[in-house]
């Protein structure tokens, strides 16, 4: 018996999708809806989210939720990942920064000792830590290799000095996952990482949050170090040098999540410009009807259900361990180049209204800008790719 012709009015649904996922996306879209969406503009307003919804979200299990089981987390693997963050920012909850706890976790499950994991894995997991990763330096960004932190050792401790910036989750950090140059003379082979328990550690200071163009409630600050010390034993591993190796193994990981970021942004404000177009009129009609309005959502639409197969693919092959550099930087900066495409064109639908802070696009709009430059920029994106086409 052949099989039914698909029913081209229904609508798309990622392939790795099924009953349960279903049920676990509920489970987040109703927390997302109850307990933050109606603290966002309170969020932007002090440029933080506090601490209080990350142990939530942990209780509620909605954290590290592709963490085994046996060290605290959920279990799951990434497509429950991909859910939690597909439901903050089809929503514009952008403060709420659990795309980079989720990869300082990674660090720690891919990379640690088995000591370190038993210790701050269950704690990220359970939101008791909120987890932050310290790369970007005033003068060291994309090229990791640059920076200029300094960690001495002195018997049981390293010895840190020195400054980042830029680092999510800044202000509330209470695990930092901190890029430090161990060996000044090596480049990449002196860079080491070190797990930094912030809670009245003598030597750590966290700076002002930054203020920027969007992002209002992601509390972006600078962290200074002055002869802070650190325990040896949390050098992530436990050997020196090997911290750049460890920063390229888990790029792929960390270049999906923007992407899946930028999808479930487009996915939103084109759901909200549809809502507003159908409800606006003008010269006696709605502005849905208008040809121009019409051609632009359907170029709209095309881009994101591209974006959104993309991603899917992508999604796919984090969960079976094959996403490769390449890839994953192409969807990196393809996703993001789009997702500021379409949501000025949202903008542009709703009129003067999309240059209001009130509405969701606007805001949407606002945040995205940062997609194309964190997670490595997308011209270096484009060098990654390059290298492998000509390889």
């Amino acid at each position: 018996m052949s099989k039914p012709a698909p029913n081209p009015a229904a609508p798309y649904v990622s392939p790795w999708m099924d009953a349960d996922l279903e049920l676990f996306r509920d489970a987040v879209s109703r927390f997302v809806d109850g307990e933050m969406v109606k603290q966002d503009e309170h969020w932007r307003k002090q440029q933080h989210v506090g601490h209080e919804i990350w142990r939530k979200a942990g209780a509620m299990g909605f954290l590290c939720t592709d963490i085994p089981a046996e060290y605290g987390g959920a279990g799951g693997d990434f497509r429950h990942e991909a859910i939690v963050y597909e439901e903050l920012l089809r929503r514009g909850i952008s403060g709420f920064a659990t795309g980079v706890h989720s990869i300082a976790a990674h660090y720690v499950l891919n990379h640690g000792t088995e000591e370190q994991k038993q210790r701050y894995l269950p704690k990220l997991a359970s939101g008791e830590l909120v987890g932050a990763i310290g790369f970007t330096e005033p003068g060291a960004g994309s090229d990791l290799q640059a920076v200029r932190t300094r960690a001495e050792r002195d018997g049981d401790d390293y010895i840190v000095n020195g400054s980042k910036i830029f680092i999510t989750n800044g202000y509330l950090a209470e695990l930092l996952v901190l890029v430090v140059k161990t060996d000044p003379q090596q480049a990449g082979r002196g860079i080491s990482i070190l797990l930094v328990e912030t809670r009245d550690l003598n030597g750590y200071r966290c700076g002002r949050i930054l203020d920027k163009m969007g992002m209002k409630a992601q509390d972006t600050a600078e962290l200074f170090f002055e002869d802070m010390r650190v325990p040896a034993a949390n050098l992530l591993g436990g050997i020196e040098g090997r911290g750049f190796a460890q920063l390229m193994t888990d790029l792929p990981y960390e270049r999906a999540i923007v992407a899946i970021g930028g999808v479930a942004a487009m996915e939103g404000a084109l759901a909200e410009t549809v809502r507003y177009v159908k409800e606006r009129k003008a010269f006696g009609k709605a502005v849905a009807e208008f040809q121009n309005t019409r051609y632009k959502l359907a170029e709209c639409a095309t881009i994101t259900r591209v974006a959104r197969v993309f991603v899917d693919r992508c999604i796919q092959d984090v969960v079976d361990g094959r996403l490769d550099n390449a890839t994953a930087s192409m969807a990196k900066y393809w996703v993001t180049d789009m997702q500021q495409q379409v949501l000025d064109e949202c903008v542009q639908q709703h009129g003067g209204y999309g240059y209001m802070n009130e509405y969701l696009v606007t805001r949407m709009f606002a945040d995205a800008r940062v997609q194309r430059i964190y997670g490595g920029t997308n011209e270096i994106m484009k060098e990654v790719i390059s290298r492998s086409v000509l390889a």
